[in-house]
């Protein structure tokens, strides 16, 4: 079982028309998220040199951190992500009952060696992958879906994700019905991501895998029961 625990239900039944707002209705949760991620910026920084010298990530900082990714993954789940519920996000750090969660076991040590290679080098080829699953930019043969070349050169991908969740979108508006298997996979990838996330922020040193774990839940051992790992007292 990873580290990250990312989970996201499908809330059904959901308003059809509801998601041409969504984008307007978090926009105090888009503001408040910008003061939050430059927080998460910092706080990143600082546990940097904790773990470069102690081996550990202070506490505090692991909590408040795993509650920015947290909040950014409920307005996420709510908006472009997914659009798979019409339950406003709560403004808070901790878990709640809300239909999208993340968690991260806080390991007891760290590799300090790691923690000067891991954000940037190590990580490198899930970038590349993520920049046209999840989005960014690349030129050249790796610019897939929609691409739109701007006047400096550069080539913009519209990645896949987005297109899952316009296609789910547009059904949702025409027959009332999110498709299981568009939210199973925008779940594959978003979880993807906020695997590489977790581990470029210094969070935890288990290299993330290079596949989709699909559907709303992690996946679960061979037996069926899930592995979960117990985070230090």
């Amino acid at each position: 079982m990873h580290a990250v625990t990312l989970t996201g239900h499908l809330d059904e039944p959901l308003s059809r028309w509801l998601w041409l707002l969504k984008w307007l209705l978090a926009i105090p949760h888009f503001l408040v998220l910008v003061v939050l991620d430059i927080a998460f910026f910092f706080g990143t920084v600082v546990a940097g040199f904790a773990i470069l010298f102690t081996g550990r990530y202070p506490r505090g900082l692991f909590d408040f951190n795993v509650g920015v990714i947290r909040w950014n993954w409920r307005v996420a789940f709510y908006t472009h992500s997914a659009l798979a519920t019409d339950r406003y996000p709560p403004f808070a750090l901790r878990r709640t009952d809300y239909p999208a969660d993340f968690d991260v076991v806080d390991t007891e040590r760290l590799s300090r060696g790691l923690v000067l290679v891991k954000w940037w080098l190590l990580a490198i080829p899930h970038y590349l992958v993520l920049a046209v699953l999840a989005g960014g930019w690349l030129g050249g043969p790796l610019a897939v879906g929609y691409a739109a070349q701007g006047d400096d050169g550069r080539v913009t991908i519209a990645p896949v994700l987005a297109f899952v969740v316009f296609f789910a979108a547009v059904a949702l508006l025409f027959t009332g019905t999110y498709p299981r298997g568009l939210f199973d996979f925008a779940m594959g990838i978003n979880r993807w991501q906020y695997r590489v996330w977790v581990y470029a922020a210094l969070m935890c040193d288990e290299y993330p895998p290079f596949r989709l774990d699909q559907g709303g839940d992690e996946p679960t051992t061979s037996t069926g029961v899930r592995d979960v790992a117990v985070p230090r007292p």
